[in-house]
């Protein structure tokens, strides 16, 4: 396979990857997607550190 190949392909992947992204904003409520909220995540925040996004604490975050 030679470079313009393996580019084209890339750039069909990644027009998939973005026309699926639409679709979901476009079907979600509110356009939102669920769970985006780092500090939520026990796994990633471990220290129970304050929501970048609200700024409280994981369990009381309002950001569902």
């Amino acid at each position: 396979m030679n470079f313009y190949t393996i580019l084209t392909i890339t750039i069909i992947c990644m027009i998939f990857v973005f026309i699926g992204l639409g679709i979901k904003i476009i079907l979600k409520k509110d356009g939102q997607f669920a769970g985006t909220c780092a500090s939520q995540n026990p796994l990633i925040n471990k220290e129970g550190e304050t929501c970048g996004f609200c700024g409280k604490l994981p369990e009381n975050c309002e950001n569902n």
